[in-house]
């Protein structure tokens, strides 16, 4: 596999056969879409290779899956054809936990810094951090971040301040919090987007 945005056959195939399951389990997400034509659309994502699904879009979505974040349909922009997945998992996804917002925020701590931060994370994946409109939309879905909490995107006005801003849901309503963008904690992560 030359192009590192690969994934094998295999993978590929068990990752559509499984946001085909999560699909058809949460209707509730997709109300007017139909999963044949979501995978008329995936198909477009082909690689030469009759039984490989190509690149990008792909591997992304199966990053986001890789790194516990259940992405599902939550819409469809008429106005460009593309298909719209966030990051549907009950909470903060596991394998993006303990990091800071920003690499500047990272690099500002002194001592015991995380491994990562949010969005050099999100970039690497090939997905967008919500912002604070997109998180709440996802929590007309369903009940998300009971327990955990994630970041989304800041405006440039708060984080050149050395703010950035974190959501969650308690008490049946959802919560736009403020941390210094160099805190992390064992149960804030991020919620991506992604446009297929």
């Amino acid at each position: 596999m030359g192009n590192k945005k690969e994934i094998s056959p295999e993978y590929q195939n068990e990752l559509i056969r499984t946001l085909k399951v999560r699909f058809e389990k949460n209707m509730n997400r997709h109300k007017d879409l139909d999963w044949d034509k979501l995978f008329a659309k995936l198909k477009e994502h082909l690689s030469d290779n009759p039984d490989s699904y190509h690149t990008e879009k792909i591997w992304s979505l199966n990053e986001m899956e890789r790194t516990g974040g259940e992405p599902d349909v939550v819409g469809f922009d008429y106005k460009t054809g593309e298909y719209i997945f966030y990051d549907c998992s009950a909470e903060s996804p596991k394998g993006r936990r303990s990091v800071c917002y920003d690499r500047e925020g990272l690099e500002s701590r002194k001592e015991h810094k995380p491994e990562n931060n949010a969005l050099d994370m999100a970039a690497a994946m090939g997905i967008e951090l919500l912002s604070e409109e997109q998180y709440r939309e996802l929590q007309t879905l369903g009940e998300f971040d009971t327990k955990t909490s994630s970041w989304v995107k800041t405006p440039s006005e708060i984080r050149k301040l050395g703010g950035a801003l974190f959501c969650d849901r308690r008490y049946n309503h959802v919560f736009v919090y403020h941390n210094g963008a160099e805190s992390y904690y064992a149960a804030r992560a991020f919620r991506g987007s992604l446009r297929i």
